[in-house]
């Protein structure tokens, strides 16, 4: 083999590594510690002082790294419905072999309980005890369909957790944030499983859409944006300053989004709200530098 194939393939595969460990989303989890660090927890401390504290950037890696070994996993159990639902996700993302992944993971998992060794033994067992539930939800809690929703927000929620231990500072704006973004983890999840529902019903996973069908589910979605409305309230009521205004507008948008959602039912309009969710989370995460300003 030339060393220009070499070359091309060793690309090829790490493109197919970035896809597999949902490259896009791990930046975006960094930055997202970093802001809530400088912005909600720690405001009174220069950015020169967040970015070159050790610890967190060694909490901060730890969670990328865990966070990476649990896409793996994901994929690895999701295989068989994702080659139903995303045939093309399902080629870049199986350029590696299953025996790869699982070595990858392991690996990953290491490093990062490894990393977390030179903050604290409490780090250690945190992301220890991270990794593990990951590996339950992907294993088999995600085919419990009253649970495994819930299981997913929280867990994507559960690193920032920890920058808020490592400050020692339980800022009340972060939980109204968290549980404002939970809800809306919870109404992307559920979209995504009305998006899934020829390859879960396929593999035989219990979803709500699959058990109690499509219109109901939509109903908890509307439910759950309802809902929202609390912590929201909640934010409103504490300086954000022009912070606020992505929540004026945000909520907004959300009802917009579910009147579509109850009058398309196709695959590709489950897809374009499950992205535009996804967006609206983003935004909020870059609007964090807005707080009191």
């Amino acid at each position: 083999m030339t060393a220009q194939r070499l070359q091309q393939r060793f690309w090829i595969k790490l493109f197919g590594v970035l896809s597999l460990i949902r490259g896009d989303n791990i930046v975006v989890l960094a930055l997202t510690q970093y802001l809530i660090a400088h912005y909600i927890v720690a405001p009174k401390l220069t950015l020169t002082e967040v970015v070159f504290d050790f610890k967190l950037f060694c909490l901060v890696l730890a969670s990328c790294l865990v966070a990476s070994a649990g896409y793996i996993i994901n994929n690895f159990f999701d295989a068989a419905k994702d080659q139903i639902n995303r045939p093309k996700k399902y080629l870049l993302r199986h350029l590696l072999s299953q025996q790869e992944q699982l070595v990858l993971f392991f690996l990953l998992n290491l490093s990062a309980v490894i990393v977390a060794a030179s903050v604290s033994f409490k780090a250690v067992l945190f992301f220890g005890a991270y990794s593990l539930a990951i590996y339950a939800y992907s294993l088999f809690l995600k085919r419990l369909y009253w649970i495994s929703n819930w299981a997913a927000a929280f867990l994507i929620l559960l690193p920032f957790y920890v920058i808020t231990l490592h400050y020692n500072n339980q800022d009340t704006v972060l939980y109204g944030y968290a549980s404002y973004f939970y809800l809306l983890l919870l109404c992307r999840d559920l979209i995504k499983d009305l998006e899934n529902f020829k390859g879960d019903f396929a593999q035989r996973y219990q979803t709500l859409p699959i058990v109690f069908g499509q219109r109901p589910t939509k109903a908890i979605i509307s439910l759950l944006i309802v809902l929202a409305v609390f912590p929201l309230f909640f934010l409103l009521q504490e300086p954000l300053g022009k912070l606020q205004y992505y929540f004026y507008y945000s909520y907004p948008i959300l009802w917009v989004l579910l009147f579509f959602l109850w009058f398309r039912s196709t695959q590709k309009w489950y897809l374009w709200l499950h992205n535009a969710i996804k967006a609206i989370i983003f935004l909020g995460v870059l609007s964090i530098y807005w707080i009191n300003k």
